[in-house]
């Protein structure tokens, strides 16, 4: 009798809870599969090192070709991406902009020149100088070049460290840049700097007091161009932003092109509307330099270049704003990302990005499926070759003798660094011994000490993977 009631009992049960199920109450979630750690020999590498011990660490690897993912390591983690956000701001352009930058906007009428920015930032540019823009008002034939005011993001960006305003890495960002926003330094021993450009050697003078900081050259009031040298003994090279406004780069054009400039506020939107784009430097001579040597401002530009190629719809006010873009980008082109992308930059500077591991992974196979594989690897900085990664990731030279020339470094790893205060990112591209090409990611955050044991270390563990696989 009890073994009739227990089933019957059993019974009911099992009917109530088909009955609940079929009445759409939700079955239980499924339990996340575990992360992908195929490697023991790369997880005992990684979790047993002394180096990496101590911080938060993320690794991920796929093939490039395939697509197939090889390891990962607390991939579906959240980390400060720093300068590698720069490679969201590169595809973001290659989607956009097409083969040429846009240099500037202009319009004719009567005898007077309209034109606006664009945020190109390569105007007479230290290393990246386009001459277009240049050569373009310089030979105009009208007797005005009259420049128009267009809206854009904030000089500085989200979360941006403010005391940081004097370094030659956090130039102010605006629609239309001339010499990169930064006043450059030439000294020798002892004496006094050579300033470029000349405009503003009136505004530099020797410094009443040591520096500070033993590793400064030049210092920059807060709030005005005053600039101020240290003398030393040893021969220097500096670069320091400048505070641009309108009334500067009127002036500084206008010294330039040696003939008058006059600024005349906003355009009107007809005049906008009938402005055309002068196209300028290849695209990729930009993302080279930006990539290669991780150069903030550049990246900051791309965005705005970004926004003035927005479609009307996206961009109702016709202002060069990067938050549009990163909107506009995020909707359109990163639905691939396993994960939200939490972006607030261009460059990587601000600390409110933050991207998982495997979202870094999939853009980088994204990047390889898009991008013809030589035209990408020569984008990014190169192991022993160029940029950020000159001094790691190679096979050392064979010494030339009477009878051989000198073999060149054997590059094996091609990527884009991240670095800020106590982290340090890497993602890019890795070639085994075996011919594979692999995409890596490969994220320390948080680590309290000097970073150079743990690049050593990183090097170390990617040697191992470029042997083994």
């Amino acid at each position: 009798m009890r073994f009739r009631l227990l089933v019957s009992l059993l019974s009911l049960l099992a009917a109530t809870q088909f009955s609940a199920c079929g009445q759409g109450v939700p079955p239980a979630a499924p339990v996340a599969a575990p992360p992908v750690r195929p490697l023991a020999w790369l997880d005992t590498l990684l979790t047993e090192s002394k180096v990496l011990r101590q911080h938060q660490v993320g690794v991920a690897l796929a093939d490039a070709a395939t697509g197939e993912v090889l390891y990962g390591l607390n991939e579906t983690r959240y980390f400060t991406p720093a300068s590698t956000m720069k490679l969201l701001s590169v595809y973001t352009g290659l989607r956009l902009l097409g083969d040429s930058l846009p240099s500037l906007r202009y319009l004719s009428r009567n005898d007077t020149l309209f034109f606006q920015g664009t945020g190109d930032p390569t105007l007479l540019h230290g290393d990246v100088p386009g001459r277009r823009a240049f050569a373009f008002l310089a030979a105009r034939p009208e007797k005005i070049l009259a420049y128009c005011d267009r809206p854009a993001s904030a000089a500085f960006g989200p979360s941006w460290t403010w005391d940081d305003y004097n370094y030659y890495y956090q130039p102010e960002r605006g629609a239309f840049p001339i010499y990169g926003h930064t006043v450059r330094f030439y000294a020798a021993a002892g004496r006094a700097p050579r300033v470029l450009p000349r405009f503003f050697r009136p505004l530099v003078s020797a410094a009443t007091a040591p520096p500070t900081d033993p590793d400064d050259h030049v210092r920059r009031e807060l709030e005005a161009n005053e600039f101020s040298y240290y003398i030393s003994s040893k021969k220097w090279v500096d670069e320091t932003p400048f505070r641009p406004g309108r009334r500067l780069l009127v002036q500084l054009l206008g010294d330039t092109l040696r003939r008058a400039v006059v600024g005349v506020g906003r355009a009107t939107r007809a005049t906008t509307a009938a402005m055309r784009v002068l196209p300028g430097l290849p695209a990729d001579s930009l993302y080279r330099r930006l990539l290669r040597v991780s150069d903030n401002f550049l990246a900051e530009q791309l965005l705005f270049m970004c926004a003035a190629r927005l479609p009307a719809a996206a961009a109702p006010d016709d202002s060069l704003s990067a938050e549009r873009v990163i909107r506009f980008a995020r909707k359109n082109y990163f639905a691939f990302a396993p994960d939200p992308v939490l972006w607030a930059d261009g460059s990587g500077l601000s600390r409110k990005n933050l991207l998982t591991p495997r979202t870094l992974l999939a853009l980088l196979l994204k990047l390889h499926q898009e991008v013809p594989e030589k035209r990408l690897l020569s984008l990014l900085a190169a192991g022993g070759g160029q940029g950020t990664l000159r001094r790691r990731y190679f096979d050392p030279a064979v010494a030339a003798t009477k009878t051989t020339r000198a073999v060149p470094k054997q590059t094996w790893l091609w990527g884009k660094t991240g670095t800020l205060s106590n982290n340090h990112n890497l993602a890019g591209y890795l070639r085994t011994k075996s011919g594979r090409l692999l995409a890596v990611v490969f994220m320390n955050n948080n680590f309290p000490a000097d970073d150079a044991p743990l690049r050593q270390e990183m090097e170390r563990v990617l040697g191992k993977v470029r042997a083994r696989l």
